[in-house]
């Protein structure tokens, strides 16, 4: 079933991280602020079925809480991405994506993420590939605006005449990475490009979306019907939450420690290193938060990132209020 046209628009999801959106961080964010869809971190189809099955298959478990929940799989083999979508189905997910943006070398030498937009034939094997695993389940694709220019007058026609369900377009190109504003006048034209086309595919835009808020009032100018968010999500697991309350820096750094744990029990196979882009995200913007930073960057496990925190001086809370500016700022995984 196409769980897409049951949500009311505009629709506001959570944008696929590298190494951000796994089964812990989703389910820290299904309990303090939930979006109205989740997508899985982008899972390898090669490594699934050619090697590293046990340790990736951990990246595609999910509680009820987190649905709808979207699987994401690179490839650019359609075999491969066939087996992935029967794979998510057969695992109850809610719906399918291909990444089809990630401008990472290693994915991209593979000639996947990104590389598809260099090749629209294989780009619309994989969406029909991806249908034909899914079975009822809607496939989506996640894009860019083009490679080194704009090319949607070619790119998104020719990724509509597979009809997926919705395209996600990162409204920046893979050369630009995140380095420039994100265009947004590009998503405006990519609607008039699919109602032009008399395609019921949907549209969302990604891309220097700083709030919910503010991704209804880009919904609103350029008539996309959905949103992702996906930097701004860092150190504000509140930012979907629909009467978010007033957060100290105690409860951010509970919610850190209750994250910490989960990585370390959900992904025992992964690097606890991966926890410290965090760090900085939930601890700033207070007197103190420098110096608590320094000391949880040392942490090597999830106790010791609950000690320190247990341990840390006293916090300013009108400091705290006054100076929360860097959340925008956050290292952001680009690979989406």
């Amino acid at each position: 079933m196409n769980f897409w046209r049951h949500l009311q628009k505009p629709i506001v999801a959570l944008a696929p991280m590298a190494d951000v959106t796994d089964p812990a961080f989703r389910r820290i964010i299904a309990k303090y602020g939930k979006p109205d869809a989740l997508w899985t971190e982008f899972v390898s189809a090669d490594g699934l079925f050619l090697g590293g099955y046990d340790a990736l298959i951990k990246d595609l478990e999910f509680t009820e809480s987190e649905r709808p929940i979207v699987a994401q799989f690179h490839t650019s083999n359609p075999d491969l991405m066939r087996k992935a979508a029967a794979l998510a189905r057969e695992r109850g997910f809610d719906g399918v994506d291909i990444n089809m943006g990630c401008p990472d070398n290693n994915v991209e030498k593979h000639g996947a993420g990104a590389s598809l937009i260099r090749n629209l034939e294989l780009a619309q094997a994989m969406i029909r590939a991806a249908k034909e695993g899914a079975g009822s389940l809607p496939v989506s694709v996640k894009t860019r605006i083009g490679w080194n220019r704009d090319e949607l007058e070619t790119l998104l026609p020719a990724l509509l005449e597979a009809e997926p369900a919705m395209i996600t377009i990162h409204a920046r190109t893979r050369s630009e990475l995140s380095l420039v504003p994100a265009r947004w006048e590009c998503i405006k034209r990519a609607v008039e490009i699919r109602n032009g086309q008399g395609s019921d595919t949907l549209i969302f835009g990604n891309g220097d979306v700083s709030s919910a808020d503010d991704a209804r009032q880009k919904a609103s100018e350029t008539g996309c019907d959905g949103v992702m968010i996906g930097r701004a999500i860092f150190g504000n697991p509140w930012l979907f939450a629909k009467n978010p309350p007033q957060i100290l820096p105690s409860d951010k750094l509970d919610v850190l420690v209750e994250h910490a744990r989960l990585f370390e029990q959900l992904l025992p196979h992964k690097d606890f290193a991966i926890m410290k882009k965090h760090f900085k995200a939930y601890v700033t913007g207070w007197d103190g938060a420098k110096k608590l930073r320094v000391k949880l960057m040392a942490a090597r496990n999830a106790s010791e990132v609950a000690t320190v925190c247990s341990t840390s001086a006293e916090y300013d809370p009108a400091s705290f209020w006054g100076s929360m500016t860097e959340c925008s700022e956050q290292p952001g995984i680009d690979r989406v």
